[in-house]
Order: C-alpha cells, then structure tokens, then sequence
C-alpha cells in the first residue's frame, strides 16, 4: 500500500502535533522526532521546533521562544478579531439601511400601485361620463329633428285624409246623379274642396337626416398608449459627485452654482431619469441661503443658491435622502469678489441659460430670513375670511407643504408643516408662538409630519407618514414616546376621542388604528375597497360629542361616520361639483351642535353638513381661493382654520354655529 501524498506545499517541519504528554501537559510534539517537544520557533521557517531539529538543518536559522511567538500571534488575532468585529455596527447599520431602502421601495410600489388604479378609475368614470353626454346630446338632437319631421308627416297625412273623405263624399253624390243630392254636396263640401286645393301645405322637408358622429379615436388611443411613466435611475449617494465654484466659496447677494453629476454604484453617469435631490445651506443659527435645484436633463442637476450674509456655512447635499460624495461640504462666504476669484459673470451666465432646456424640482427653493415675522393678510373682500398666515418657505410662520390643522382651548393653532419636517404653533389671532421638530429618522425627530391633535392633557401628537409611527411630544415641544410603530404603513391624520384614545388614519393600509397613549392598541377597523367599512386613501379624522368617528374617505370621494369600536353608521358624498359632492375630501372638524365641516380638496372649497349628512352651506372663500386644502380645525373662539396647502399658508375663516 503506498503512503498518503504530501500537498505541494507541505513540510515535514509542518507536521507537528498536539498531544498530551504524562506530566507535561498539552504540547507541540515534534514529528520528526517523536516524544521531543517543541519549545523554540524558526523564524526563518515560521514551523515550531525541537532541540534535535535546532541541531540539524535549522542550526543557521534565527529561532525564538514558541511562547512567545504563540503570545504574539494571540495578540496579533485578537487585534484582528477586534478590527473585524468594529466592521459589525457598519455592516449593521449598512443592513438597516438597505433595509429602509427596500421597504420604502415597496411602500413606494403600493403607493403607484394605488395612484395607478385611482388614476385609471378616474379615466373611467371621465369616459363613462363623456358617454353619457354623448348620448344624451343624441336623444336631444334626434328628438329636436324627429319632433319637426314628425309634426310635418302628421300635416300631411291629415291634409290627405281630409282631401280623400272629401272627394269619396262628392264621388258618391256624382254616382247617385240625384240633382237634390248633387246641390246639397256641392253646399256641404265643394267650399271645403276649394279650400284643400288651394291651400299651401309642407310639401319640402323641414329637417334633414343628418346625425353623425365625430370621435379622434386614433389619437386618444396614441395618448393613451403612451399615458403614464415610471420614472426612475440607478443612481446611488455614494457615488454621485459635485464640483463647481459654488462648493467651496461665495459672494453675498451673487448667485452661486454647484453641479451635482449622479452616478450609480459602478461610477457610470446615470443620464435617464428623475433623481431626488435635496439641498441646504445653512449655519449653525439655523438660517438658510435661497436656492433651487434645476435638472440639466443629462445626468446632472444645477443646485443655484444666493447666500444673504457672509460666514461659514454648511452645504448639504443629498441624494434620496442620503449624503453624496464628501457631503456635508464647508462653505466660507465673503462680500469680496477678489477674494473667491470669481465675478459677475457667473450671474450673467446663469441668466442667459435657456429655461426651456430644464425641468425645476418641486419644494427646493427656500424662505428668506430665520427672523423674519410673517405677515398677516387681511382680508379686502367682504366675504368669510378673517386672515391667512404664511408663504412657501423654511423659517417662521412660512410653509413648505403644510397638512394636518389642530386647535386646542388655550386659543392655539397648530400646524403640521410636511416638509419643513416641523410642528409650528400660532395664536388665535395669527401670532406667531413656538415651533419645533428635527428632521430624522430616529424617535424623537420628523421626517413627514402630516397629521397633528392635541391631547386633553396637553399633549402634541403628530402623525408621520414616513416614519411610520406616531409621536407624542409635551406642550413645549420635548419628545415622550411614540405609539403604532412595527403597526402602521404610513398615518396622515390623528385624532383623540372622548375616552383619550389616540385615533389613526392609516393612509396607505387604508385602516384606522384606535390606541392608548401608552401604545397598547385598542381596536383597529378598515381594508382597501369601496365598501362601507373600506376605504381608499382615507385622510383625516374627527370625532362628534357622541364619540362617533368621522373619517374623510379621500379615493372614494366619501365621509363616513363610525362608532367608537369601529362599527360603519353611514356615509354621504359621492364624486361630483355639485352641493354635498366631493372631489376628494381631506380635512374635517365636528362643531358643538355635530355639524361636519369638509374640506373638499378637489374643488378647493369648503362644505359644511348636519350630522346625518345632509349639506347645509358653504363657507364663502370667493375673495381669496383655496388651492388643495387639507387639515382642518375649528378654533376655541369658533372660527374655521384650514391648511391651503397649495397657496403654503393658514386661513381663517368666520363660522357660524
């Protein structure tokens, strides 16, 4: 039988063995010379050695105790286990990451799915109601002409019918030949005769057979062939890039430009596709530079900013959220144009770029002073208005996408400012009080506050849709807890009833949560569809002195009321312009006596019901229009408050109860 093969790459220095020796303990023993233990190292060979191997060929060879090489190699793997194990929190945080990322792509997936169905709902009832017209201005058009035409063929055949009674009659007198007969015919008809012969009846036709129809099928069905797009890139933070003058330095009051290129994870240049970019620039007091961002439509984006006071600012620049390369940057400003090296000649190239070539970004451009008091607005037109608060911006008493409204009996008014990710609070009266809220994603901060109530004992719960979860802060603004987390998919509006339950609207899960403040959930009701206990996007939530929930049926274009443990009462509404229509309500607010105020995002008004449904007014907006209302409360003084989301201020209106 032949021996085992060697590897290619084996000694028979490295054969050594671990064996327990009687009295010695466990030890290396030396293959090549059994019962010797190995007690010195070759440095030379890196192999363990015995006394005898020191007397052989290894006699040359540097050597060292095998303790303390195997002390050394302890060591040395501990730092390595060490610095493996310092890779785990990033590897961690690396996998919560991803693993936000994936579940924001699937809320994202359902929520397209969700706008894709409504949208082509909506395409079908635009096509059933354009064919109703259709048909109905065909029967008014057919009956127009049928009713000439037809009244005309009557003349006729009456006309006729009386010529032939007329001349069967004489026939008959002139066939008898009697002379007394033939007089008294001649007295009875002949006149009528004359007459008949005589008169002028509607011999042409008065109408004509016309009716066609005139459809461009073959470019509604190009439109619709192309209707809709998923828009996406690959582009990735880590690796998309800026440059650009406007990244290190700046002139008071003169643009600045920074370009931003987008790449994906293997560095290439991702030319298609809308990428979300958000910047800012701001010091360490908070204040902020204006700016917007313009897509080159190549790849890059323009980020074009005007600092307004010299100093050191921090340039933030993010792709979805994230950081890019190098990200957060350092940006010194000064009122010397020497001392950046640049000049005016950079304004006069960003105004002589053809604005036809871009696309803007929505919700980028930013407020001007951190200490500027917003204005007050009063109303010049006779009609329901008191004031309005606001202009789009980032700093006090300016929006940027407001939702949620809540009012509380101290005489304050609370406003959910979406994506300022604040709470900003106002006295009756329009006075600017307090605001607070950090943008984050970790408990205690907001990422997407859209719903706002105040709880009986003076606590300020805020729904924040991209979290997730809703948290409860103190009168002041300091973070409690939070409630619904791991439960809810994305939550719009908040309520609190009659029992101190904090109630939910669960936008995407179309559900409503009813918990404790603790947290613990107390019920929970609601599925997607167009039953009565469904819902499609609902939004807000009120509650009636009967402890009956009143929640906005957004899709279905519905209100509909529940009891406290979820059971469907009714629901009026349908879609439509017309009085008590709806297209698609938001906000709403119960007054003392159960009438229901609506705000009917859709049709930008105002409605107001009893509490079995039946519409009772409007409240008059005519002197300065609503433009997608959302959130609504009424006031401790009884006056309406509503957010005017599209106008990105606060209105307040006179409401008689």
């Amino acid at each position: 039988m032949e021996a085992p093969q060697a590897s290619p790459d084996s000694s028979s220095e490295e054969c050594t063995v671990l064996e327990a020796l009687p009295g010695k303990g466990t030890a290396l023993i030396c293959s090549q010379h059994k019962g010797k233990v190995s007690a010195l190292y070759c440095l030379a060979c890196e192999n363990p050695l015995c006394v005898d191997c020191m007397n052989g060929e290894h006699a040359e060879h540097p050597t060292d105790s095998l303790e303390n090489i195997v002390d050394q190699h302890l060591v040395a793997l501990q730092d390595r286990v060490d610095s493996a194990k310092n890779r785990l929190p990033q590897i961690r945080e690396a996998v919560q990451c991803l693993r936000d990322i994936l579940q924001q792509l699937n809320s994202q997936r359902s929520s397209i799915e969700e706008d894709i169905h409504s949208s082509f709902s909506e395409l079908h009832k635009t096509l059933d109601t354009r064919k109703s017209v259709l048909l109905m201005e065909l029967e008014v058009t057919y009956g127009l002409k049928q009713k000439v035409l037809q009244a005309q063929l009557d003349t006729l055949l009456q006309e006729e019918a009386a010529i032939n009674y007329s001349c069967s009659l004489t026939g008959e007198a002139l066939d008898r030949g009697n002379k007394a007969v033939i007089l008294q015919t001649h007295k009875d008809v002949g006149e009528r005769l004359s007459d008949l012969a005589s008169q002028g009846l509607p011999l042409q036709p008065e109408e004509n057979d016309q009716l066609d129809l005139m459809m461009e099928i073959e470019g509604l069905r190009k439109s619709i062939h192309n209707l809709g797009t998923i828009v996406t890139t690959n582009a990735v933070a880590s690796q998309t890039e800026a440059s650009g003058d406007g990244l290190e330095q700046c002139i008071v009051g003169q643009p600045a430009t920074v370009v931003i290129t987008t790449r994906d994870k293997s560095g290439g240049l991702c030319k298609t596709g809308i990428a979300v970019i958000s910047a800012e620039v701001c010091t360490p007091d908070g204040s902020v530079a204006d700016g917007e961002i313009v897509n080159l439509k190549n790849g890059t984006y323009e980020f074009q900013y005007t600092a307004k006071k010299e100093g050191h600012f921090s340039l933030a620049l993010r792709l979805y959220d994230q950081h890019i390369k190098g990200s957060p940057f350092q940006l010194k400003v000064t009122t010397n144009a020497a001392s950046t090296g640049s000049s005016d000649g950079g304004a006069r190239r960003r105004s002589a770029k053809s604005p036809g070539s871009r696309s803007r970004q929505k919700g980028v451009r930013r407020g001007g002073s951190l200490f500027s008091t917003p204005k007050k607005k009063v109303n010049p037109i006779e009609d329901d208005l008191i004031f309005r608060i606001g202009t789009k911006g980032r700093n006090k008493g300016e929006f940027t996408n407001l939702q949620g409204v809540a009012a509380c009996s101290e005489g304050k008014i609370l406003i959910a400012d979406s994506n300022n990710q604040c709470v900003q609070i106002f006295s009756n009266t329009g006075e600017f009080q307090s605001r607070f809220g950090v943008r984050g994603r970790s408990p205690g901060q907001l990422q997407r506050p859209t719903g706002v109530a105040v709880h009986p004992n003076g606590d300020i719960i805020i729904a924040d849709y991209d979290n997730k979860w809703v948290s409860i802060f103190s009168s002041e603004g300091k973070y409690k807890a939070k409630l619904g987390s791991g439960r809810l998919m994305g939550p719009k509006g908040v309520s609190v009833d009659q029992n101190g339950h904090v109630i939910v609207v669960d936008n995407k899960a179309c559900t409503v949560f009813i918990f404790q403040p603790s947290g613990k959930l107390v019920t929970k009701f609601g599925s997607r569809g167009n039953g009565d206990r469904q819902f499609a996007g609902p939004h807000f939530a009120a509650v009636n002195n009967n402890n009956e929930i009143i929640i906005t049926d957004f899709h279905n274009h519905s209100v509909k009321v529940f009891n406290a443990d979820g059971e469907f009462l009714l629901k009026f509404g349908s879609n439509g312009e017309g009085n008590g229509q709806f297209n698609a309500p938001t906000g709403v607010a119960v007054d003392v006596n159960g009438n229901i105020i609506v705000a009917d995002w859709g049709n930008s008004r105002i409605q107001v019901f009893d509490g079995s449904g039946s519409f009772l007014s409007y409240i008059n907006t005519a002197a300065d229009p609503l433009y997608g209302p959302q959130g609504l409360a009424l006031t401790s003084d009884g006056h309406v408050v509503v957010a005017d989301s599209g106008n990105h201020c606060f209105k307040v209106y006179r409401y008689l109860q």
